[in-house]
């Protein structure tokens, strides 16, 4: 699957959802999701039922995973703001895909700088925003 970027309002809605993912207490936890792609462009992001999230992990449960063959890759958020791989992201990253983004504070929606994209193995990867 040749993915050669991800449209605009998707990117925004991604960083929507990390900035306002939190707790019963208001306290930021993290999100994730599977990116989806059409003709090349990831335009949607599928949130599994039952995920469980924290300030500082999201567990899906694969086994709720529809069967599709355009899932591009995963979104998640990092709300301590460090936009690299975990090591928990690296073991998950190779189940889904090989599209990876992730995003974090300060969820600069207008200037679209807070995200990050990585292949499976957790190497940066360029990823043009389509309008």
């Amino acid at each position: 699957m040749n993915i050669s970027g991800i449209n605009r309002q998707l990117l925004e809605d991604l960083l929507y959802l990390g900035m306002e993912s939190s707790d019963e207490e208001g306290n930021p936890v993290e999100f994730a999701g599977f990116l989806i792609e059409k003709d090349g462009v990831i335009d949607e992001i599928f949130l599994l039922p039952g995920t469980r999230s924290g300030d500082s992990f999201a567990n899906v449960f694969m086994e709720m995973m529809p069967l599709n063959t355009h899932m591009a890759g995963s979104a998640h958020s990092h709300p301590n703001g460090i936009l690299r791989p975990s090591a928990a992201d690296l073991t998950f990253f190779p189940k889904s895909g090989n599209t990876h983004i992730i995003v974090g504070p300060p969820y600069d929606i207008g200037e679209l700088k807070s995200w990050k994209c990585f292949r499976s193995d957790g190497s940066p990867r360029l990823l043009e925003v389509i309008d």
